[in-house]
């Protein structure tokens, strides 16, 4: 079974760099959801503990190679665990979208403020990190629930949902 969530945790980290600088355009601003997107199907498949170990491998993949900085960690980590985190406490697919949102639109942006003022020497607003992650998380959450709603009705969803939760 840890085999089985080991590759999964895998493909994810390979999908989440690989498709990082993906975006969609809304309005002036460039949504990245691919990290939301990820974050959700992997607290839901893995649980909080994998999600966020995905999340980190991501983020740390993308800062070493130059696709990502800082601000990476704290939105994917907070995301990734509270979504893990509140679908293995309420395991229905709305309340991992409200976990992913919420830990990353308003938790992991509020802790984006220091690590870029701080750590980065960036000038932010206190808020200013709220709007561009709450959006990036909305579309990939829901590009997440589209594909586990389909999944839902797969012999996959048997196989892998039932198969990881009860190891």
């Amino acid at each position: 079974m840890k085999t089985k969530k080991l590759t999964l945790a895998g493909l994810l980290i390979a999908l989440g760099v690989i498709c990082a600088t993906f975006s969609i355009p809304i309005g002036a601003a460039k949504c990245f959801p691919v990290q939301h997107m990820v974050n959700v199907i992997a607290g839901v498949l893995l649980g909080p503990v994998y999600s966020v170990a995905v999340a980190f491998c991501i983020s740390l993949i993308r800062v070493l190679s130059g696709t990502g900085t800082l601000l990476a960690f704290p939105g994917s980590m907070l995301g990734a665990f509270l979504c893990g985190m509140l679908f293995k406490m309420y395991p229905k697919l709305s309340v991992a979208y409200i976990g992913e949102i919420f830990g990353t639109g308003v938790l992991g942006a509020l802790v984006a403020f220091p690590v870029a003022t701080l750590i980065m020497g960036k000038e932010a607003a206190m808020f200013a990190y709220i709007m561009p992650f709450m959006i990036s998380s909305m579309v990939g959450a829901t590009i997440s629930i589209m594909i586990l709603k389909v999944l839902t009705r797969t012999k996959v969803w048997q196989e892998w949902f039932v198969c990881l939760h009860h190891s």
